[in-house]
């Protein structure tokens, strides 16, 4: 290893850095390759997983509220289905809402 002067500092630094963000980017692209393996809960388990009460989850499946499976009386419901039901109940930003307003009134101006 090469020794390490106060005059090679900045380009250490530099070097440092710029593998950091290639370590980031693998990382993440790793990430995104590998999907999240599905998994099947039952009643009590998805209960634990979205931190409501066995009777909550009930009543969402009465209401047909939440994704959920039947075979043989028994309840089932999918990791990942749940993951995509909570996103849905995802409130915008008020930069989202902003840039949404301002594309509408940019796409009607067009029109006009």
């Amino acid at each position: 290893m090469e020794e390490l002067s106060f005059d090679k500092l900045p380009k250490a630094v530099a070097r440092l850095r710029n593998e950091v963000s290639e370590i980031k980017r693998i990382l993440l692209q790793h990430q995104e390759e590998t999907p999240e393996k599905d998994q099947l809960f039952s009643v009590k388990e998805a209960a634990t997983f979205l931190e409501v009460s066995v009777p909550t989850i009930y009543g969402y499946v009465q209401r047909k509220q939440i994704p959920v499976m039947k075979k043989h009386k028994k309840l089932y419901f999918s990791k990942l289905e749940l993951i995509g039901w909570i996103k849905t109940g995802r409130k915008k930003t008020l930069v989202e809402i902003q840039e949404e307003v301002d594309h509408s009134l940019a796409t009607k101006k067009r029109r006009v």
